[in-house]
């Protein structure tokens, strides 16, 4: 006993003798917050992170002169020495890269060597591939990584490792993203000048994630220039766009407004006739208001609109009757996000959102009828489906020394869904039909994970995530453990391996495959279990070349359950009488899903020529009872092989050429194999009936052409008093290759099938577009 005060004495000193240098990395001339940031010890290889809003917390050795290196992609490289006696919080200002080529790269970041899967994208990248009519597109862009499949033709939907359109969880700002489409599927609905960083996750989910079983593409929106107007846009043969970041209190607080509309129907509508008029547009609008309330405390308030319309008005005039009709497709997302940092001392960092998710679908007919005698015939019918969702989150991000990061946290979300609400209304009250089915649940989650390095060469995320959906009438509650492993081999090599389980709640209806807003997003309940799945990747990276490029290989294995599908020959969209009380519920059946498959990534990450070389080979099987007999059959986007070339090459400071080239299998279908006719009265084989039966075979036992396609552009930068101008050419489809987007069955006179045609879609399309920045 008379030891124990040296023993304390020697435990207080001895964790006396190191200090904790914490505070935010902001970029110097905009004071935005730099996310992902590499900060540590000169000359050691172990560090720390700054966290999604920028906040780091580093242990030094006190009373020593220390050097501390802060480093981030497109930052110049900031070394700082300090001496510390204590505690210490200290914000960080770095320089974007002298060198404009530093901006354009675009990589998977080992940020960490735990993570596995991921890749962090450059918005300045992205704004250098090739795009149509001169919108540049996140989607688009994360389509040519290996791993993910795209839909049809000028689709941005993501099939990402044998997964479904619905399995990937897309949050802006930690608001979920139902639909991302725009123009029925041609572009997505975000704005890359509102857009400041995009982490896109397609396996070894850290345990903060849940909800999704294939992919996260988790999307920050800029904060805002605190110091001065900023601003950015373009004008295109399609759209146009403005960005501005306006500062509120200098260095204090920001808001930043983005919009985009299309013009289609302003140009189209004028040179219709007056008897038929069509048009579409869409719309977004981005704002986001971030402020410093004090050392200790941030508020940021964020949100998205947007809508798409499709209107079409007709007049048809008869001796006896007049004929008007008006039909409207369409379909609009919102989100809103508040949020609240804290600090409640060095180690411990917390953020508090308040959530909301909201995406409305509505297609509606309106026939009236005016007879000679003035009497009249109107028939009103519309049909309308949506889903709500408010959800609040708590985050903590603790630092207990430079070994461990540790998140943990919690999160509820009510689910508001509306799968179906139709009526129909024929000359009054009295036969008015109207149809409605209403869902409400509650998911909730708890999550702990912790990012140790646990020698020099080995670390690892170790994660658990409880999920949990309380319906009506019953309640799941899943358990799900995360794993990720890194190891250093030497000082180029890096051996990584990755177990997630998900579990999905919700699951979304589709017949076409193509992504349009008529796909229905419907819930969990008690005949309708959640989707659940297991992956497994392994996988190396390695740098080669003298370093001057990066080469990883990753295979993976993924088994899906209660993964769901239409019923044989069974449609939801349907407005008919008859159907108004059916229920989806009825209409579909389960099964389960294989994938597994190995991608390979070459990145060029320095010098003039920058890009990437990705190739996927890789299996997707599903199974169900009620499907193709009960065998396993290849879903419609399963393609054998995928390759995407990605180019830029910086041909001088005012010029810059970038190239696409993309190559992919075709996907599976289903069509006739043969058909059976049966013979008329008199025998003639030749004279057969119209309506012969045909031999399907095997679901999807039929490959699409492969598809492939050229894409090419030129910018031209000039420095202007004002800013930088740039324009931009490009040309989607360079070789006008014709990809198949549907087939058809030719047929001759008499009625018998001939051969089987297919038809394309998008032909050579150039375009020219204007940008500027201020």
């Amino acid at each position: 006993m008379k030891y124990l005060p040296f023993l304390f004495l020697f435990s207080f000193a001895s964790l006396a003798q190191n200090v904790r240098l914490s505070g935010y990395l902001y970029e110097s001339k905009s004071k935005e917050s730099i996310v992902g940031a590499s900060i540590t010890i000169c000359g050691q290889k172990q560090g720390v992170l700054s966290n999604a809003y920028g906040y780091f917390s580093i242990e030094i050795p006190a009373n020593q002169s220390v050097c501390v290196r802060f480093s981030s992609v497109a930052y110049q490289v900031f070394e700082q020495t300090f001496k510390l006696n204590n505690n210490q919080q200290q914000n960080i200002l770095l320089s974007p890269s002298n060198q404009t080529l530093e901006t354009l790269e675009v990589k998977a970041e080992k940020l960490a060597d735990t993570e596995i899967s991921v890749v962090k994208m450059s918005i300045q990248q992205i704004k250098q591939i090739p795009s149509l009519f001169g919108e540049k597109d996140p989607i688009k862009a994360i389509q040519l990584l290996p791993g993910v499949q795209k839909g049809v033709e000028g689709s941005t939907a993501l099939y990402v490792r044998g997964g479904g359109a619905d399995q990937n969880l897309i949050i802006l700002d930690e608001a979920p993203v139902y639909n991302a489409n725009h123009l029925f599927g041609f572009f997505s609905v975000f704005n890359s000048d509102a857009i400041k960083n995009i982490s896109f996750w397609k396996g070894g989910f850290p345990a903060r994630y849940g909800g999704r079983l294939s992919s996260v593409i988790d999307i920050q929106m800029k904060d805002g220039n605190k110091e001065k107007l900023k601003g950015e846009g373009g004008i295109g043969l399609l759209s146009s766009r403005l960005t501005l970041e306006i500062p509120v209190v200098k260095s204090k607080s920001s808001l930043m407004l983005s919009g985009r509309r299309t013009y289609i129907d302003l140009l189209t509508k004028p040179l219709m006739p007056v008897y038929s008029k069509q048009g579409y547009y869409f719309y977004d609008l981005n704002l986001k208001f971030s402020s410093i309330l004090s050392p200790k405390d941030k508020l940021f308030i964020s949100g998205y609109f947007g809508a798409n319309q499709l209107e079409n008005k007709e007049i048809v005039l008869r001796d006896s009757y007049t004929i008007n009709t008006h039909d409207k497709l369409g379909w609009n997302n919102a989100t809103a996000t508040v949020r609240w940092n804290h600090l409640f001392s060095e180690k411990l960092f917390l953020n508090t959102s308040f959530i909301l998710s909201d995406f409305n679908f509505g297609l509606s007919t309106n026939y009236l009828q005016t007879n000679k005698d003035l009497s009249t015939f109107k028939n009103v019918t519309s049909y309308t489906s949506a889903i709500r969702d408010y959800g609040f989150k708590t985050d903590f991000d603790y630092f207990p020394n430079n070994r461990h990061a540790i998140k943990f946290g919690t999160n509820f979300t009510l689910h508001h869904f509306q799968p179906r609400v139709t009526s129909s209304n024929n000359n009054g009250p009295d036969s008015l039909i109207s149809g409605n089915q209403v869902f409400n649940n509650q998911e909730i989650a708890l999550y702990a994970e912790d990012t140790y390095q646990v020698t020099e060469r080995l670390s690892a995320n170790i994660g658990l995530r409880f999920s949990g959906l309380i319906t009506n009438t019953k309640n799941f509650i899943f358990a799900e453990p995360r794993l990720n492993l890194g190891y250093r081999v030497g000082n180029n090599w890096q051996l990584k391996a990755s177990y997630s389980r998900s579990n999905q709640f919700v699951h979304l209806l589709s017949n076409t495959g193509v992504g349009l807003s008529t796909d229905l997003w419907v819930p969990s309940t008690d005949r309708v279990p959640p989707q659940q799945a297991d992956q497994l990747a392994i996988g190396v990276s390695k740098r080669v070349f003298n370093n001057r490029y990066t080469l990883s290989i990753e295979s993976y294995r993924k088994w899906m359950q209660n993964i769901i599908s239409y019923k044989e020959g069974a449609t939801f969209v349907s407005l008919g009488n008859n159907d108004s009380k059916a229920t989806w519920e009825d209409n579909i059946t389960f099964g389960k899903g294989l994938s597994y498959g190995t991608e390979f990534l070459l990145q060029k990450e320095v010098g003039k020529l920058k890009g990437w070389l990705g190739y996927t080979l890789a299996w997707t099987v599903h199974q169900f009872e009620e499907l193709n007999n009960g065998k396993p059959f290849y879903p419609r986007f399963d393609r054998r092989h995928d390759l995407s070339l990605v180019l830029q090459y910086q041909l001088s400071p005012k010029i810059t050429l970038s190239a696409n080239w993309v190559y992919a299998s075709g996907n599976a279908l289903t069509v006739p194999q043969g058909f059976y006719y049966g013979l008329n009265n008199f025998g003639n084989s030749d004279n057969v009936y119209l309506n012969g039966l045909a031999y399907l075979g095997s679901r999807n036992s039929f490959r699409a052409d492969a598809y492939h396609r050229l894409d090419l552009g030129i910018e031209f930068h000039k420095q202007k008093k004002w800013g930088e101008r740039i324009w931009e050419i490009s040309i989607v489809n360079a070789y006008n290759r014709k990809n198949p987007y549907y087939y058809f069955l030719n047929t001759s006179n008499s009625g018998r099938i001939t051969s089987l045609g297919k038809s394309s879609l998008l032909p050579i399309l150039p375009s020219v577009s204007y940008h500027f920045k201020f």
